[in-house]
């Protein structure tokens, strides 16, 4: 018998970086994201307002901790930040030996700002990513800041002063070739202030499923066979235009990125978010397995991981020669009287709106767990 392959290491091997889409405490208390990077090729961790929310609601793992938050009269707020800089800390230290390996390209784990100023022009989300740069104090963390239109300076100036950025919730082609110029002008930001480009990094996170979920719920009232034939199609379409886009804007006939990476920069890879199938129509290692090329990463959830590792079947390179039917799949949405501008539009509204939920949720775990904390004293 043929032994049973390997795909997260053809994965890899493949130029798809692995990455797993939560983090808990209990995850690090118990060696788990250890056993994950060992035996099953994780190089990376992401994280946001959801992920917290539900580790928080679970268990028991940061009952200690927040008890002694609340005994030192610390606010909600800062509880906040105290707890998740330290998973993602402890994160961090976990991956090292593989930030170190790669020299720095992968054992990134990523922290979001605070959703609730995804649309603030003030310059708080460069503040808060300052201040959870700082606190977490590790070369291979990531701070996630959503790619909004008001979010696109905040991703300049991090990424100027020598912070690393994973640019979150982008669901366009227009916003995903904003995120590219955001980028580039971060590093020259960064070069001018004499700093070395080659230490910072950058992935541009690309939400899927979601797109999916969202024109297939229009499809289906529409009702017609050339509605029911388009299921399942549109968002895998989407993903690999953008990485159409993502080899034209870092080809090598563009003067802009060769004068950076004549300087030492890294390039900014495509990174496919939201890869778990929503719909149980569709088979469930689909945004894997239908995304492969290199200079990739792919962040799932556990159960994507290991159904992946289980039976995903890989192909090869899945997405370039693709490009042109991507385009028809998409001009046939529109023919349909789905409008890509309003489906991303509404996707991008509901992503940050999603993720504000989930952290006031998050803060009235804590809050709840504190006041309960208090009493039992």
């Amino acid at each position: 018998m043929n032994p049973q392959p390997d795909t997260l290491a053809q994965l890899t091997e493949a130029g798809v970086a692995v990455w797993l889409d939560d983090i808990s405490r209990e995850r690090l208390v118990t060696g788990n994201l250890e056993m994950l990077k060992r035996d099953m090729h994780v190089r990376g961790v992401t994280s946001n307002p959801t992920i917290f929310a539900h580790a928080l609601a679970q268990g028991s793992a940061y009952d200690e901790q927040v008890a002694d938050l609340g005994l030192r009269g610390v606010s909600v707020e800062e509880a906040s930040r105290v707890i998740t800089t330290y998973d993602i800390r402890w994160a961090c230290d976990v991956l090292r030996p593989v930030y170190d390996a790669t020299d720095g390209v992968d054992g990134r784990v990523s922290l979001e700002v605070d959703p609730r100023i995804a649309n603030d022009t003030t310059g708080k989300t460069f503040a808060e990513a300052k201040a959870l740069w700082w606190m977490v104090d590790r070369p291979n963390l990531f701070i996630k800041i959503p790619a909004t239109e008001a979010g696109l300076p905040a991703i300049t100036q991090s990424l100027a002063a020598g912070i690393s950025v994973n640019v979150t919730l982008i669901f366009s082609l227009q916003r995903y070739g904003q995120v590219i110029d955001a980028f580039l002008a971060g590093l020259e930001g960064a070069a001018a202030a004499g700093r070395d480009l080659s230490r910072i990094a950058s992935v541009a996170s690309f939400f899927v499923s979601r797109m999916d979920t969202e024109v297939d719920r229009r499809l289906d009232k529409l009702g017609t066979p050339e509605a029911a034939a388009l299921r399942g199609k549109t968002a895998i379409a989407n993903a690999r235009l953008a990485y159409e886009l993502f080899e034209q804007r870092f080809d090598s006939g563009s003067a802009r990125w060769q004068a950076l990476r004549a300087a030492g920069a890294r390039l900014q890879r495509p990174l496919w978010a939201s890869t778990s199938t929503k719909d149980p129509a569709f088979p469930d290692t689909m945004y894997v397995v239908e995304l492969v090329a290199p200079h990739t990463v792919n962040t799932m959830p556990e159960a994507t991981l290991r159904a992946t590792a289980d039976h995903g079947e890989l192909r090869g390179d899945t997405i370039r020669g693709t490009y042109e039917e991507s385009r028809r799949v998409l001009d046939r949405m529109e023919s349909l009287g789905i409008a890509y501008d309003d489906v991303v539009q509404v996707l991008e509204t509901e992503g940050v709106e999603k993720f504000e939920a989930s952290w006031n949720e998050l803060l009235e775990t804590i809050r709840t767990q504190m006041d309960a904390a208090a009493k039992s004293r």
